[in-house]
């Protein structure tokens, strides 16, 4: 498995999507719905700071999506943090169930999964530390 690192916050991050996403949450502190997808404006920033790579399949990822690794249902002010962010194939973010099931990409080192040929299946092996 590829050990990801967070990329840097882009430097218009803050102005296209932190403050606008903010003051939605501010005037809407009760909305039911989801929070308007400002983070949509820093999916290309993601994906190039994640070299086209799924977070957690670190397969090359053309048309990659925003995931908010703590979902918007859990804490709606970390909708609008880059640290947040993980760029992610649709399939994957869109199949997330239990979000405190997930292993942070950026947590995983190297040598912590290996790849079984030729079947491809993905093993965990005794160099994770729990």
């Amino acid at each position: 498995m590829i050990p990801v690192k967070p990329p840097p916050e882009p430097a218009d991050f803050d102005a296209k999507v932190r403050k606008l996403g903010s003051r939605w949450l501010d005037r809407h502190p009760d909305a039911p719905a989801r929070p308007k997808d400002y983070w949509k404006k820093c999916r290309i920033d993601l994906a190039k700071g994640f070299h086209h790579l799924c977070a957690y399949g670190a397969m090359f990822e053309p048309a990659g999506t925003v995931d908010h690794f703590i979902s918007i249902s859990q804490n709606r002010e970390l909708a609008y943090e880059w640290c947040n962010y993980r760029y992610a194939s649709g399939w994957i973010n869109s199949s997330k169930q239990n979000p405190g099931g997930i292993l942070d990409p950026f947590l995983v080192q190297e040598g912590w999964f290996e790849i079984i040929l030729p079947s491809l299946q993905l093993r965990i092996t005794d160099k994770r530390e729990c």
